[in-house]
């Protein structure tokens, strides 16, 4: 059955072809570079991660919507960056759920659905409950199968999940750690089922694992179990391994399907690390080996740059690392362009598409890259070139840093380039859509729990 919001991308689409590859985008919740062997990981073992990227494509410098859960994701699925963004920070909304995507919201699943593409989103969803305007069934997917909300999504046995938006519950489930059921091997289940049920194409996975977010919950320690280590280290190091077996269950099934070479696939994390380099974490795997400043909640590059893959043989250079830079609001035109979808005039992404650059080609020239992120302060950062701005607050001066000459961002210098700190501030300004939502404050009040 077509959902009636697909219907109005049929009359600016073009019909499903055997030529349209299928999509799966993976997007793992609080992984970071610094979690992968690939990246340069020695303690936890990520086998098919690190086969995805010999044979595709690894990114140094792939930029998450922003730091935090709920703004991060809608810039992936609605091609906007979190200047122009309806959901710029997490907020809750009531016993379960976040504050909803709007009505009138164009996805990048609602444009592929006019193309003819089956949908389907497995995992977390995070942007709207099923009674809301931003359920994933309005916004343009056949299917979604697990946590809606953030919250709820923090229990890896939870008491009960959702198929569409029927829930069911599961016996002998506790939510706070203890259960028969692991949620992910449910989840995983039903990601294996409906790609083979969709085998025939064209498909779009949105596949949103909670992998590794806390709690740090984990049904077997594996070959972790034994290390000297406390068990929430063990239990982290584990659940990166479990996401890594799972990335390589889809990949498997993909080629028992005879379709591997007709599908490509991306994996990110949706922000940088999550962990203080000091804390408990931090140390022992050190995830800010790559040198980069900052982790989650903030704006410098060690929360922005998340791990990023692409596999697609024949079509993504194998073994190829790059260090030019996208952003998550590039998928949108991507995944449009690859469909052989026009994008609808409502439809104001920020994105450009990466298809060239997915080929082997450069990255798409722009003029400039904006994040904001409103936690207890109103965070923007800009990049322009190899310049990057950072203000940590609308009344905090502006921080000026060389990217291609200090990654870790260690060396102010805001106030050696006036110039370049003016122009900062001038597309900090032009970059952002004024929101009564979203206001730019130096504190805000009210601010509670940590949020997902």
């Amino acid at each position: 059955m077509i959902r009636p919001l697909a219907l109005l991308f049929f009359a600016c689409s073009l019909s499903a072809s055997a030529s349209q590859p299928n999509l799966v985008f993976i997007l793992s919740d609080d992984l970071a570079q610094g979690d992968l062997g690939c990246y340069g990981q020695k303690l936890i073992q990520t086998p098919n991660l690190d086969r995805m990227a010999q044979e595709g494509t690894r990114y140094l410098q792939a930029y998450a919507g922003t730091s935090v859960c709920a703004p991060s994701r809608s810039a992936l699925m609605t091609g906007l960056d979190t200047g122009h963004c309806p959901i710029r920070a997490n907020r809750e909304i009531g016993k379960e759920g976040q504050k909803p995507l709007p009505a009138g919201t164009i996805t990048v699943a609602q444009i592929l659905h006019g193309a003819g593409y089956a949908t389907a989103c497995m995992g977390k969803w995070g942007m709207g409950m099923f009674d809301t305007t931003g359920s994933p069934l309005k916004m343009g997917f056949d299917h979604f199968y697990g946590y809606n909300c953030q919250r709820h999504a923090h229990s890896y046995f939870p008491t009960y999940l959702y198929n569409d938006d029927q829930r069911f519950e599961l016996p002998g489930n506790t939510g706070k750690g203890v259960g028969k059921t692991y949620a992910q091997q449910l989840i995983s289940d039903e990601v294996v089922r409906w790609v083979r049920e969709h085998k025939s194409g064209p498909f779009f996975l949105y596949y949103s694992s909670t992998l590794p977010h806390g709690n740090y919950e984990i049904d077997d320690q594996g070959l972790y179990k034994d290390k000297p280590w406390t068990e929430t280290q063990k239990n982290y190091a584990a659940m990166v391994t479990r996401l890594d077996s799972d990335v390589g269950r889809l990949l498997d099934t993909l080629k028992e399907c005879g379709i591997d070479d007709n599908t490509l696939v991306m994996t990110a994390g949706d922000n940088g690390s999550s962990f203080d380099p000091k804390s408990e974490m931090g140390e022992l795997f050190q995830q800010d080996a790559n040198g980069l400043r900052g982790y989650k909640r903030g704006l410098y590059e060690g929360a922005l740059r998340q791990a990023a893959l692409a596999r697609w043989p024949g079509q993504v250079p194998a073994g190829r690392v790059t260090d030019e830079p996208w952003a998550f609001w590039d998928f949108l035109p991507t995944a449009a362009e690859l469909a052989g979808a026009k994008i609808p005039a409502a439809c104001k992404t920020d994105g450009l598409s990466l298809v060239s650059f997915l080929k082997g080609g450069p990255a798409p020239q722009r003029d400039h890259f904006y994040w904001e992120l409103h936690e207890k302060a109103s965070l923007q950062a800009v990049r322009f070139g190899d310049w990057k701005a950072v203000r940590n607050g609308p009344e905090t001066p502006i921080e000026l840093y060389d990217l291609k000459a200090d990654e870790a961002e260690e060396h102010d210098l805001a106030k050696e380039k006036p110039e370049l700190v003016a122009k900062a501030a001038d597309l900090m300004k032009s970059s952002r859509t004024t929101d009564p939502d979203w206001p730019l404050v130096q504190k805000r009040a009210g601010q509670g729990k940590k949020k997902p």
